[in-house]
């Protein structure tokens, strides 16, 4: 397969292993109608800190991801801020990606190489990404995501018409589309939700002969064009003789349809019933010129906040059509790049009209500078856009979300300090280390030092949220002896010492992990 080669590919490759996991901290005061939230989400903070801290309780178990990164356009001030530890990479922080940067592909994908990656350990097995892009990335983007997301799992190249009308000032042509690039976690298992038929289908369904089976359309049984099919004389059950053609069925189904009643003649032609009550909706197409544009979605903020206050919003149909495809019932939604919130607003609107149930996380940044030391379009347009959502177009206000911000990192560093999280914080950290899953909240007891279990397999944290007790843990023989009464189970223990040796350890049937030095490792 071919690959994409760029500047810093082979320091940034792997750095989505090297991210140090976050809290995640409540904010009461921002949540809004928090005994409501029922799993919707707004995470404050930039998004690579935030899907690595995502993964304990998500890993794959998101159906949708919709994203919708910078354009790199060079007109957009973003900036590459990503720590690594490069001397290459610190010669890119902090600065302006402009248009005469002769490094800006390479610093666009040095910032979406860790985020896609992480992306894919969320997503379900049978979930899907959408990735809004234009002409300046789109290229390096989609070979980036045969590489991370394997070229067998690419699945369409959606065309969005977002463009009201004609660009007459254009030097040569009036760009009026970008483009939404889709890929299956998994293509095998992978599976789109029929569109609802539009009213001019629906008109096509008649039923002139009254059949008591309902209106139907009436379908060519013969091959056109570029269609392949056996080639066969036909006749009917009532004697009438269809010289030889190429057909779309094989004869005995042809035979089948006629013995059902389901074959319709007229003169040389013959056509099947398709029943409506057969109808499960229509395939989505990779032209959208119907699922409105971006003056449409500016319009939108304009409509909730009174004034413009975000510059590159997306129009809520586009977003809904996306969710409306690709999830039903009590799915999960992430938007890594929140922005102005439409994807909250889509998902909420959306379950509104098909009683759905679906759940969305949104993250963004908050983007403050120097220059601009209180801004927050987390808190002020993305939270602010949901909450008049709710409150001025849901019919049901019995909704709500909780708000996060991300924390202090938690780490060998970090816990050496004195900055100390949570038992439960820790813990879902170190079961999700030890077993690639997330532990049930009831399993969870730090009286118990028990940080989770599954299958025969338990996951132990001797940890206290204050540096004297927890430099005074360890694994000691006594405990060990405990734990084990009549417990034949795999036990996996984080804590700062042991002092059991391999046999007591082989006969007590654990494996010992260093806390804090090893407490980031993956248990193989």
């Amino acid at each position: 397969m071919a690959t994409l080669d760029f500047k810093g590919k082979n320091i940034i490759w792997n750095h989505h292993l090297s991210v140090p996991y976050h809290t995640l901290d409540l904010d009461e005061k921002l949540s809004f109608n928090k005994d409501k939230a029922d799993g919707n989400l707004i995470i404050e903070g930039d998004n690579l800190p935030a899907l690595k801290s995502l993964l304990p309780q998500y890993t794959g178990k998101i159906k949708c991801i919709y994203i919708d990164p910078p354009y790199n356009t060079g007109e957009e001030n973003w900036i590459y801020n990503d720590s690594v530890n490069s001397p290459l990479i610190n010669e890119w922080i902090g600065k302006i990606v402009d248009k005469d940067d002769l490094t800006r592909h390479d610093k666009w994908l040095t910032m979406m190489t860790p985020r896609l990656k992480l992306l894919r350990e969320l997503l379900s097995n049978d979930g899907v990404i959408f990735i809004s892009i234009d002409d300046n990335e789109a290229n390096n983007l989609k070979c980036l995501m045969n590489e991370i997301y394997e070229e067998r799992n690419f699945v369409a190249q959606i065309i969005w018409s977002r463009k009201r009308g004609r660009d007459n000032s254009a030097k040569f042509f009036s760009k009026s589309h970008e483009y939404i690039i889709v890929y299956a976690k998994n293509i095998d298992v992978f599976n789109l939700q029929r569109l609802k038929m539009d009213e001019s289908t629906e008109l096509a369904y008649k039923n002139p002969d009254n059949d008591d089976r309902g209106t139907y359309r009436a379908l060519g049984c013969w091959a056109r064009g570029t269609q392949n099919g056996p080639k066969y004389e036909f006749t009917s059950k009532e004697g009438k003789v269809f010289s030889e053609r190429m057909w779309l069925f094989n004869k005995a189904n042809l035979e089948r349809l006629d013995n059902e009643n389901r074959l319709v003649y007229v003169g040389d032609k013959v056509y099947r019933k398709l029943f409506r009550s057969e109808h499960t909706g229509q395939v989505p197409e990779t032209l959208w010129d119907e699922v409105s544009n971006a003056a449409n979605a500016s319009d939108e903020i304009k409509e909730i906040f009174g004034n413009q206050l975000f510059d590159t919003p997306k129009p809520t149909p586009l977003i809904k059509r996306i969710v409306a495809i690709s999830t039903k019932d009590n799915d999960l939604i992430l938007d890594a790049f929140a922005g102005s919130g439409t994807t909250g607003q889509a998902v909420l609107q959306l379950n509104e009209e098909d009683k759905g149930n679906r759940k969305f996380i949104m993250v963004q940044m908050s983007e403050n500078s120097e220059k601009e030391p209180n801004k927050n379009i987390c808190k002020d347009i993305t939270r602010e856009r949901i909450v008049k959502v709710i409150q001025n177009k849901l019919t049901n206000k019995g909704v709500g979300f909780e708000y996060k911000k991300v924390g202090q990192q938690i780490d060998a560093e970090t816990i050496l300090s004195g900055k100390l999280p949570t038992f439960e914080q820790v813990a879902k950290y170190v079961f999700y280390l030890a077993t690639g899953q997330t532990p049930k909240d009831k399993d969870i007891n730090g009286k118990k030092y028990l940080a989770g279990k599954i299958d025969h397999t338990e996951v132990y944290l001797l940890y206290k949220q204050d540096m004297e007790e927890l430099q005074q843990l360890a694994l000691t023989f006594d405990w060990a002896k405990e734990i084990s009464k009549g417990n034949s189970n795999k036990k996996i223990v984080y804590a700062p010492a042991c002092f059991l040796d391999d046999e007591y350890m082989e006969k007590f049937n654990m494996k010992f992990v260093s806390i804090p030095y090893n407490l980031f490792e993956r248990q193989k």
